[in-house]
């Protein structure tokens, strides 16, 4: 029997409560995985899981036997990941979830890189703002902005990203330019499909603004290019933001106020530990931006 595999097929079982997903995401049958969670049984003596027609659960044997199986599957991925960083020769296939503007604008560049700096790796890239699920979509890596990851998934934070209320200068000119937050309801606002409203910040104070306009959209980038057309204002994300401003395209307003900013995290399963060139590319992206994203940066 080939223990590590045997573990590898067992962790997964047990972290996805599925026969059918483990199979999946590992590349054998259902019948290989079952074959090889009785191996790990049979090996140990203890029966793991429940399994039931309806579910899958861990038994009290088979929550210790996934800490220690877990443990010994890190500690060979990190030697294999030691391995790999000393012949340099990285492989394999990610998939990555990640919203559509931060795909756009700041990870096909970084994915490049990687994929330059190892040439036989392969990443598959699903951009949607909707949040992935890992197990059923098979996703190894979600990148999400969000204030409290799921506690059910590994998370490692990658920066904050400020957000910026902003027009081009021919809508103020013509519609002149909000002083207050009431101000905005009198203005064409642009809003993403699960938005309603806007909450800014003053004096460690909140408030919401209900907003309204004529355009809504699954993808902020749709937003600010229709801001720029002089039709409304916009609130976005500093990485889409920044060029634009810089380059005069819009103009940030009601300064006075600050836009909570995003977090942004990289999230994936336990089970990811079995594939070392998922820590590299977390390490690599970490990396890449190691500093918050500030209004105004260049």
């Amino acid at each position: 029997m080939d223990k590590l595999t045997a573990m590898r097929s067992f962790v997964e079982v047990a972290n996805s409560a599925s026969f059918t997903q483990a199979a999946e995401h590992l590349g054998f049958s259902r019948l290989q995985v079952s074959r090889h969670v009785q191996e790990i049984e049979a090996w140990l003596k203890q029966r793991l899981l429940h399994r039931t027609t309806r579910k899958v659960s861990l038994t009290t044997a088979g929550e210790d036997a996934l800490k220690r199986c877990e443990k010994i599957l890190h500690e060979t991925a990190e030697l294999e990941l030691t391995a790999l960083n000393q012949t340099d020769q990285l492989s394999g296939i990610i998939r990555i979830a990640a919203p559509i503007g931060l795909t756009q604008n700041m990870l096909l560049e970084v994915v490049e890189q990687f994929t330059d700096l190892h040439p036989n790796t392969t990443v598959e890239l699903f951009a949607s703002d909707h949040f992935a699920h890992l197990v059923d979509e098979r996703i190894d890596i979600a990148l999400r902005y969000t204030d409290q990851p799921d506690d059910s998934l590994i998370a490692r934070k990658l920066m904050e990203i400020e957000h910026v209320v902003c027009a081009s200068a021919e809508y103020l000119a013509k519609y002149g330019e909000p002083s207050t937050l009431d101000d905005l309801k009198e203005h064409n606002c642009f809003r993403h499909l699960e938005t309603t409203s806007w909450t800014f910040v003053k004096d460690n104070q909140y408030k919401s603004v209900e907003i309204k306009g004529t355009i809504k959209a699954n993808d902020v980038a749709v937003l600010a290019n229709a801001a720029q057309h002089a039709k409304g204002i916009v609130s976005l994300p500093c990485d889409l933001a920044n060029p634009l401003i810089n380059s005069g395209k819009l103009q940030p307003i009601l300064r006075d106020f600050i836009v909570p900013s995003s977090a942004l995290w990289a999230v994936y399963l336990s089970r990811s530990y079995q594939l070392p060139i998922i820590r590299q590319f977390i390490d690599f992206v970490a990396q890449s931006w190691s500093s918050d994203i500030r209004v105004g940066d260049a």
